[in-house]
């Protein structure tokens, strides 16, 4: 087991926030990635949060993310709009388009922004979040280089596509944030930074075998698709629908390059008071909770939990107690931040 130490939120957006500083981002900027890292940190997504921190400023330094770029809109019709994010900071034009998503959709009750363009936004559930806080339901995803083989094939030819939804409630979003394959490769990695195998298989070995051992995985980067077939060909068609809709690069084409970068995303916000019945709205969101939750789990003493539950406990968990983050990985931060 790798060695890890608590680090405050507090403590981890300072050090962020002079780190991103250093590297000519405007203050503004700055802010906002530090506090989008540490947030996604602070809900246990290590993986794409400090720990990909950085990956990012490798970006930066060999030019994929152009720090002064930003995403711009290039064509309007209505409620939809295509942007081209300008090879920007992926997490600052999502950002970006997600709140000009909510616009779109205070205004016709339903707004969608299709990026091309952009770089990684990291954690895709912090936009979830950014709609759900907005008063707003979202379905948001993007397409990735290719990293699973589609069902079948020996080679990825079809990335793990991350899908988002969420739907705001007073006493706690519901957020879905999965990646199309089985674990995230930054989870993949996570578990490898950390010594841990995978609680289930994570995808193919070098010998064409499932293995949860990320090191093993990590040779040749072949995930497993959530639900196998199922999820390959789910996959295919988001890449399609981010594709078209952005008309930006596929996966075929962000596998071209030498880095991951490019990338096509779609933002998709729909303003539910348009129907004007709140109340019958909460009713049927609690209905379907409390029946989710009252079921008798598998092993004694587990609890069941609706998408977003689990991330918010560990919020509040790691605000009381401080997060729990790879030394190595602080390490090299504090490098990098002198």
């Amino acid at each position: 087991m790798k060695k890890t130490m608590q680090i405050s939120s507090q403590q981890m957006q300072d050090v962020l926030y002079k780190l991103f500083v250093k590297y000519k981002f405007t203050t503004e900027k700055a802010k906002l990635l530090a506090r989008t890292y540490t947030e996604s940190t602070l809900a246990g997504v290590n993986s794409h949060g400090i720990n990909r921190v950085p990956l990012f400023l490798e970006y930066v330094e060999n030019g994929s993310v152009k720090i002064d770029a930003e995403a711009e809109k290039v064509e309007s019709f209505g409620s939809i709009e295509r942007w081209d994010g300008n090879y920007g900071p992926g997490i600052i034009n999502a950002t970006k388009c997600i709140n000009r998503a909510v616009e779109l959709a205070k205004l016709n009750g339903m707004g969608l922004v299709a990026l091309r363009n952009n770089n990684h936004w990291m954690r895709g559930g912090t936009y979830g979040k950014i709609a759900a806080d907005a008063g707003c339901i979202s379905i948001l995803f993007t397409n990735t280089q290719p990293n699973m083989p589609p069902w079948g094939a020996k080679d990825s030819r079809i990335g793990n596509n991350p899908f988002i939804v969420s739907i705001p409630r007073k006493e706690g979003h519901i957020i879905l944030d999965m990646a199309l394959s089985q674990f995230a490769f930054g989870k993949i990695n996570d578990y490898k930074l950390r010594g841990k195998k995978l609680p289930f298989p994570g995808g193919w070995d070098e010998n064409d075998q499932l293995s949860n051992d990320p090191e093993k995985i990590t040779i040749k980067e072949r995930g497993l698709p959530v639900g196998y077939w199922k999820g390959s060909a789910l996959s295919i068609v988001l890449d399609m629908l981010a594709t078209l809709l952005a008309a930006g690069n596929s996966t075929y084409k962000i596998g071209l390059k030498k880095f991951e970068t490019g990338i096509s995303q779609v933002f998709l916000c729909i303003d539910p008071e348009v129907f004007h019945d709140q109340e019958l709205q909460d009713k049927l969101i609690d209905e379907i909770i409390d029946y989710t939750h009252d079921v008798e789990p598998m092993k004694a003493g587990d609890k069941i939990y609706y998408p977003g539950e689990r991330s918010a406990l560990t919020t509040a968990e790691n605000l009381k107690e401080g997060m729990p983050v790879s030394e190595s990985v602080w390490e090299k931060i504090l490098a990098l931040s002198k």
